[in-house]
């Protein structure tokens, strides 16, 4: 996907930081829930970008 180390790290901080917000700023209802959800996948894109080794 992303070749470069530096361009990944960003990319992966980026995300985790998003899917945290995502995950602060979910509701208390169904809708919530999905955006909580897809505020761990993010999270989880991030975690795996910044393990990969190159």
């Amino acid at each position: 996907m992303v070749r470069y180390r530096r361009s990944r790290r960003a990319l992966a901080l980026f995300l985790v930081v998003l899917g945290g917000i995502l995950m602060y700023l979910a509701p208390e209802v169904w809708g919530g829930l999905a955006v909580l959800a897809l505020g761990v996948v993010i999270e989880l894109v991030g975690i795996s970008l910044e393990r990969k080794a190159p």
